[in-house]
């Protein structure tokens, strides 16, 4: 495994009694209905509903759409909530991951309207609900992902709960094997709950992120010759070996904040120490930030993904490593069209844009990512990656960003408007032309996952915080 696979897309097996169902192999897992099974939740919740939405609104409120869509998606499941990832034809049924949850958070943020913070408050008090009733622990920490809404399994085996449990209890989403915790996501969340603290006045935001922090420090911390964090911890609470850039960059955001709202100087030294790390990884004769360590001692030159690009200057804004982003719009730049032999863009319709990683250049189209899925468009584009990308392009304002930055944020609104229709969330069919696709294409990220073109709330977060210049790392 990669130091920077996907903090909120591990590959543990999903059923022990069939080990080689994975969430790799599961996403692009189709619609067929004797596959997908979702339990119907009943009638849609009415207050702040999707459905007020007319299809022909512009593109950052049919965005907003979706994302009320994917958290009103099990409404006789409770009130305390999160919302589902992926659409139901991505084959992950109600996963709601952590990481995608506190990005909703942070654009409901960036949207004037008491209904948008509204809803952001309600996700941040699931994360803090699911803080204080894990199941197993009560130190603080967030697992990679929960279900939120009942369906029958892959096996026949029927999973009934909503978010909460009948014990009170959150729903970890063991079915895929997402009960691990990852750095990321544990940054990303106290990120969010900061930023809710800082909107509401309300202490016990500050105060999960404060557990969030020191839950962190006391299980990734390393002396390793390389420093920083490392990645977490697997579902049976076994540190993993490897650090990742990017989680590292994150906490940069998250210690910081920290360090100004608690007024304590040991955020400050935290802070520097995953800085440090970072610093590590830049490569200085190529102009861009490495994947991370496998080992603490030996940097992975193996793949170099996106966002460690885009995040490092989103989060740290320094001039003197600022061609990162140069880097990313030339080595990592795709244009995604029908011609293309395993292309799923409708005819007529091209998007660009960039990839997931250096290895996605290379992937083997004439295999698939995975068993029963389908083979990978090297020039499929990442939508979730453009957004971090025109957003800090935004940030840097040299001659050209802005331009580069709106054709974009155009064909990420091209997608929304006419990539993945038809798609549902609880069994109820979106707003149409809401909503934005994970990939234009099935898109192999080279560290053992894909991306496909499901509707995504992950990728529809930071398209609306790109185009509303909201940068969540500062």
């Amino acid at each position: 495994m990669a130091s920077t696979a996907r903090h909120r897309e591990d590959h543990t097996p999903a059923d022990r009694r069939n080990a080689s169902i994975t969430r790799r192999t599961l996403i692009g897992a189709g619609t067929s209905t004797a596959v997908l099974a979702v339990v119907s939740a009943g009638p849609a919740r009415a207050a702040g509903s999707a459905a007020r939405v007319a299809a022909t609104g512009d593109a950052r409120t049919r965005g907003y759409a979706f994302l009320d869509a994917a958290m009103d998606g099990y409404p006789d499941h409770g009130t305390i909530r999160l919302a589902q990832s992926y659409t139901d034809q991505a084959g992950l049924f109600s996963t709601a991951f952590t990481y995608d949850n506190a990005l909703t958070v942070l654009a409901y943020l960036a949207c004037p309207g008491r209904d948008a913070r509204a809803r952001a408050v309600a996700l941040g008090d699931a994360l803090l609900y699911a803080q204080t009733h894990d199941p197993q622990y009560a130190d603080g920490r967030l697992r990679q992902a929960y279900n939120v809404g009942p369906y029958v399994f892959y096996d026949g085996s029927s999973q009934p709960d909503g978010f909460v449990r009948a014990d009170g209890t959150v729903n970890v989403g063991t079915q895929f094997g997402f009960t691990g915790t990852a750095v990321g996501d544990m940054a990303w969340a106290g990120i969010a709950l900061i930023a809710l603290a800082g909107r509401t006045g309300d202490a016990r935001f500050l105060e999960g992120a404060v557990r969030i922090g020191e839950w962190v420090e006391n299980n990734a911390r390393t002396d390793e010759p390389l420093g920083g964090y490392k990645f977490g911890v697997d579902g049976s609470n076994k540190k993993l070996p490897f650090t990742a850039t990017e989680h590292n960059i994150d906490l940069t955001c998250l210690f910081g904040r920290l360090a100004r709202l608690t007024g304590k100087r040991i955020w400050l030294e935290r802070r520097a120490r995953a800085e440090a790390f970072v610093h590590r990884m830049w490569d200085t004769s190529g102009g861009f930030f490495y994947t991370g360590t496998n080992d603490g001692t030996t940097i992975n030159t193996s793949a170099v993904p996106e966002d460690t690009q885009t995040w490092s200057y989103l989060s740290l804004r320094e001039r003197r490593h600022a061609g990162s982003l140069d880097w990313a719009a030339a080595h990592l730049k795709v244009l995604d069209n029908a011609d293309r032999p395993n292309s799923t863009v409708p005819a007529g319709q091209s998007y660009e844009g960039v990839t997931f990683s250096s290895a996605s250049l290379l992937a083997n189209e004439d295999a698939p990512i995975a068993p029963s899925q389908p083979k990978p468009d090297r020039n499929g584009v990442w939508f979730e990656g453009t957004a971090h990308l025109a957003l800090a392009l935004r940030e840097r304002r040299a001659p050209g960003d802005e331009r580069a930055a709106a054709r974009l944020i155009a064909s990420i609104e091209q997608a929304q408007d006419h990539l993945g229709p038809g798609q549902a969330v609880g069994g109820r069919a979106l707003p149409e032309r809401s909503g934005v696709v994970s990939a234009s294409s099935p898109l192999d990220t080279g560290f053992g996952f894909g991306y496909y073109p499901y509707r995504h709330t992950g990728a529809t977060a930071w398209y609306l915080l790109a185009a509303a210049r909201a940068n969540p790392l500062r």
